[in-house]
């Protein structure tokens, strides 16, 4: 285990090195770009008659639980560390389109995508099961904030545009994951649960992460107040992530939304209320360090697990058409809801455009995927997945700044 971590901590800071020294993308997509290079560097020293290094590599990648690691820690740490920096006024304020993207979005998502998925699958010859093609459209239906939090930065986003995008993107992936999970278990039981059923594991999952979340947020809250050591505090809100994200899953409660409740009460109540500037500056710094840390291991990763997926030229076109497709399924949830919230309040122009090209797929599919029981679906839905995931960081990720700097932020 310790070989494993030291391997993949050195070989992670060289791609960093890398892409800041010779590339100059963007910290996350950068790491993931310079990856791809050294998975492709790789497979073509085996294909040229050095194949010790490639299967040296793999052999390491084989040993890592990739969904284990993202959905049960490195989720919860880069969850709260992102919740931390959102203010809970704002987030009030834009609570509609949020709630409505990560919720009702979610699942109109699923359902356009899975019944998209299901004709290009035939359409390539592969006799997908709709249910099959349902669970990919749970899968990828999530954004990612990781990646295109940096461009927003830069391209000076509107705060209705980020709040919107960063809030929806905090509250989706428990929302996909009850959906994902619900699917799943149709699958290996094979009988469908009732409505009834259904809505108990949501309210389980969803209202019970927001309870918990809420509980142990206000409980170290409560705790940080009563002390004045900067050192004390941080390590506080490091045991929440850690402890709280373990007893989640031990009282069968979304671990996300639990972290994002709780960083919402410390980066709001905490930062206000119970710390005095130092706290504030350690507290910001030690976990601005640990999400760029993540961040960056995680999207090596993704970069890495090219050397484990079967692909062949078909997945690849399969896999451009429902990037499209999926771009197109965002499109059909964004507009509705901004439509419909136009009734109400003012609308920055452009909107549309900014929600629909900065909801990139990330890590939070991927692992997802890697989670699917074994057969020939799963290595299919594997391999579009990824495709689907590197499409959507490569291309939206780095293009969404242009967008935003071109729309105005004046009301329609």
């Amino acid at each position: 285990m310790l070989e494993l971590v030291a391997a993949f901590i050195c070989l992670t800071t060289l791609l960093t090195y890398v892409n800041y020294r010779f590339i100059g993308l963007p910290p996350a997509i950068g790491v993931m770009v310079t990856a791809l290079l050294f998975s492709l560097m790789l497979q073509g020293l085996s294909l040229i008659g050095f194949p010790g290094l490639e299967e040296r590599v793999e052999g390491l990648m084989n040993q890592i639980d990739f969904n284990d690691l993202l959905m049960h820690w490195m989720l919860s740490f880069l969850l709260f560390a992102g919740a931390l920096h959102v203010n809970l006024a704002d987030l009030r304020s834009y609570r509609w389109p949020i709630g409505l993207l990560a919720t009702l979005g979610v699942l109109i998502a699923t359902v356009v995508i899975g019944y998209l998925a299901h004709w290009v699958f035939a359409l390539f010859g592969w006799n997908v099961p709709l249910i099959y093609c349902l669970l990919f459209g749970a899968l990828i239906s999530p954004t990612d904030p990781i990646a295109v939090l940096g461009a927003l930065r830069t391209a000076n986003a509107s705060k209705p545009l980020k709040t919107t995008i960063v809030g929806e993107s905090l509250f989706n992936d428990g929302t996909a994951v009850v959906v994902f999970t619900v699917l799943l278990g149709i699958i290996q039981l094979g009988e469908t649960p009732s409505v009834a059923d259904t809505a108990i594991l949501f309210a389980r999952e969803a209202l019970g992460g927001i309870a918990f979340g809420g509980l142990i947020g206000y409980a170290t809250y409560r705790m940080i107040k009563s002390v004045e050591q900067y050192q004390v505090e941080v390590m506080l809100t490091l045991a929440l992530v850690i402890g709280g994200s373990a007893m989640c899953y031990e009282l069968h409660v979304s671990a996300p939304i639990a972290m994002v409740v709780a960083g919402l009460i410390i980066g709001n109540l905490g930062r206000n209320l119970a710390m005095n500037d130092m706290t504030r500056r350690y507290m910001d710094g030690f976990w601005e360090l640990i999400d760029d840390m993540l961040n960056a291991l995680l999207f090596a990763l993704i970069g890495l697990e090219l050397l484990l997926l079967p692909f062949n030229w078909l997945h690849l076109a399969a896999g451009g058409v429902l990037a499209i497709a999926v771009l197109a399924s965002r499109l059909l949830t964004v507009a509705p809801a901004i439509v419909l919230l136009r009734r109400w309040r003012s609308v920055p122009q452009g909107t549309i455009r900014v929600l629909t090209w900065g909801g990139l797929r990330g890590g939070v599919s991927v692992a997802l995927a890697l989670s699917l029981p074994q057969g020939a679906e799963r290595d299919l839905l594997l391999s579009i997945t990824y495709i689907v995931v590197l499409s959507s960081i490569l291309v939206q990720g780095l293009t969404v700044g242009k967008v935003v700097r071109k729309v105005s932020t004046q009301p329609e």
